[in-house]
């Protein structure tokens, strides 16, 4: 891997985590086309830190104010005090995020059997369509106005859901995660909200396995400067991706990635025939 390869996979990584764009379809995209080696796994776990880092430093606020509630959360159910009326938003939002995971665990086991459909860049051409599709249809729906206080069970689980079938290649997670969001009637700045902050269980979950598989296979120091490249363009970039998201979405304009992912997807499918 040279350092241009490292600061393009970077970039990647951090627009297309953010943006409803799938970085995986994009990751296996760059594969094909340009002949790029797929990151090695300590590469890989190192951008999704990054991209971490970035929703983290986004949004601070509600990033302490969940883990402070989450501990005084649990710490009143181990002392079987009385839950507070009304709940705090913060804990009221660490509960709906939790609602949210639980259907991605649920696919957990398959997720390894779905990611080889990335090598085909017919299949993930499709994946790309798709997603704009959905992107096209969130953004003429009605606005809605469920916000932290007024979300539902049954909202977090659909968004939930969309996330775990974002698992397949070509489909992007905030796209499917904001669009449900949007579907179930939350207020458009806060399903971009609740879908980056519901990134955060996922991203260090899959970061904490793949930790171990990587500390088995040994580490090249070599090679640690160039990650650290990769990873300062991916937090960055992933920085104002996500300002930018929330940007376009407040302005009815989320829909304006569907033309690009049909783009994308078109040119991927024809490609595969070539």
């Amino acid at each position: 891997m040279s350092y241009l390869e490292a600061i393009v996979l970077g970039f990647v990584q951090g627009v297309a985590e953010f943006l409803p764009i799938s970085s995986s379809g994009h990751l296996s995209l760059l594969e094909s086309w340009m002949g790029m080696e797929e990151p090695d796994n300590l590469f890989n776990v190192l951008l999704h830190f990054a991209t971490l880092v970035a929703v983290c430093i986004a949004y601070w606020g509600d990033v302490v104010g969940m883990v402070k509630e989450f501990f005084l959360g649990a710490g009143a159910l181990i002392s079987r005090k009385p839950m507070e009326k009304p709940v705090p938003p913060a804990r009221r939002l660490v509960l709906m995020v939790i609602v949210a995971t639980l259907p991605l665990v649920v696919v957990l086991p398959v997720e390894d059997r779905v990611e080889f459909l990335g090598s085909s860049t017919l299949f993930v051409g499709f994946a790309l369509l798709a997603t704009g599709v959905i992107l096209f249809v969130s953004d003429r729906l009605s606005r809605g106005r469920r916000d932290v206080k007024t979300i539902r069970v049954r909202d977090a689980l659909l968004v939930g859901c969309a996330q775990a079938v974002a698992v397949i290649p070509g489909l992007s997670r905030s796209g499917c995660t904001i669009s449900a969001g949007m579907a179930v009637g939350l207020d458009r700045t806060f399903a971009v909200r609740f879908s980056f902050l519901l990134s955060l269980p996922a991203v260090l979950g899959a970061t904490l396995l793949k930790v171990v598989s990587v500390a088995a296979e040994g580490v090249d120091a070599s090679l640690l400067p160039m990650y650290i490249v990769g990873m300062i363009v991916a937090g960055v970039v992933g920085y104002f991706a996500i300002c930018l998201v929330n940007l376009l979405a407040q302005k009815n304009k989320f829909g304006r990635f569907a033309y690009y992912c049909w783009a994308i997807g078109l040119v991927a499918v024809i490609t595969s025939f070539l």
